[in-house]
């Protein structure tokens, strides 16, 4: 089954870890918005048992590509980073997907925007993250923990602090602290997609 290994480290600022990049070689694979819908049974269940149910869109700030994906992310495993199975498809629908699943008895828990910068750096994807309200954040995802930590050192991060919760925890407890009954989360000055929009591949 396809697993998802990565660490999540909190910086900051993400200009030094550019510069690093930069000075790497790395190859820059471009900036997107990301709009992030997560959905659970209406008992709970899915969170419970340590899974997670996302409906994601995506638009390229260059091209202004649009794309969508459907994704299940298993329990994590036990260790020093974040490992879990994942599985995940392409849709050119987002909107329609999400009705969908709410026929199906999926209801949404939490809707979050966030910026996302990606570049590669020999195996590893290295992901410079900006969620509204909670921070800024590093994700390095490679093929193997030994890989991940030779990236982390080759980007002077060593010294970060490593976050093992995911940014819907962090975000549904945000939300919870601060009243957001709704848990829709933006970032200032996007507006959320409305009902009509649709992503395509």
């Amino acid at each position: 089954m396809p697993q998802e290994t990565e660490a999540k480290l909190r910086v900051e600022s993400h200009e030094p870890i550019r510069e690093r990049l930069r000075a790497l070689r790395a190859a820059p694979l471009g900036r997107v918005l990301e709009t992030n819908r997560i959905l659970d049974r209406g008992d709970g269940s899915l969170s419970r048992k340590g899974r997670g149910l996302r409906l994601r869109s995506t638009v390229d700030d260059e091209t202004g590509e649009c794309r969508a994906t459907l994704t299940l992310k298993g329990p994590v495993a036990p260790g020093p980073f974040k490992s879990r199975e994942e599985l995940e498809v392409q849709i050119s629908d987002v909107d329609t997907a999400a009705r969908m699943l709410e026929g199906l008895g999926f209801v949404p828990i939490l809707t979050y925007q966030k910026r996302r910068e990606s570049w590669l750096l020999g195996e590893c994807r290295i992901e410079l993250d900006e969620p509204p309200h909670i921070g800024l954040f590093v994700e390095i995802e490679g093929p193997s923990e030994q890989a991940i930590r030779a990236v982390q050192t080759a980007l002077e991060l060593g010294e970060a602090e490593h976050v093992r919760a995911s940014y819907v925890r962090m975000l549904a407890e945000y939300c919870d602290q601060h009243g957001l009954a709704d848990r829709v989360v933006g970032l200032s000055g996007k507006a959320l997609p409305s009902e009509g929009d649709r992503a395509t591949r």
